[in-house]
């Protein structure tokens, strides 16, 4: 299925062909790439880039939980713990998971579990980053 799409930007928008044969909303792309890491490329048949994405983002959360990192809960104090609730929350269901069972709930007492914390982090921020893209490849903003 070839669809035109006007791109922005692009010598005053010209419309470029796109080869969308996916019929997953982009929303729906979006949504699932968040709740399971690479769930958004796995409904639009990329299926490759979804198994990468849900071992790299799996085998990173795992690492920070099993090195005892933090897992942020949502409060209004700290600026930092914020933010950090925020990146862990981008883990989608991992993110759940971790809180159902009281991962990451002990204090920080060795750098290692400062490693720890980083990775549950950098792991909820590339979900998101995941998730964005799949949002782009089933809008039809970005080619495979």
């Amino acid at each position: 299925m070839t669809s035109k799409v006007q791109v922005p930007g692009v010598a005053g928008g010209k419309t470029v062909e796109s080869n969308a044969s996916s019929s997953v909303s982009p929303t729906m792309a979006l949504l699932a790439g968040w709740l399971v890491p690479g769930a958004g490329h796995l409904l639009l048949g990329k299926w490759v880039r979804a198994v990468l994405l849900l071992a790299s983002i799996g085998c990173m959360f795992a690492i920070g939980t099993a090195l005892q990192g933090k897992v942020y809960t949502p409060n209004a104090g700290e600026p930092l713990d914020m933010l950090g609730f925020v990146g862990d929350l981008g883990s989608g269901l991992l993110y759940l998971l971790a809180r159902l069972q009281g991962w990451g709930q002990a204090p920080v007492l060795t750098a290692v579990a400062d490693y720890g914390t980083k990775f549950i982090v950098v792991a909820g921020l590339l979900n998101v980053v995941a998730a964005v893209d799949a949002h782009s490849l089933a809008s039809g903003r970005k080619r495979s």
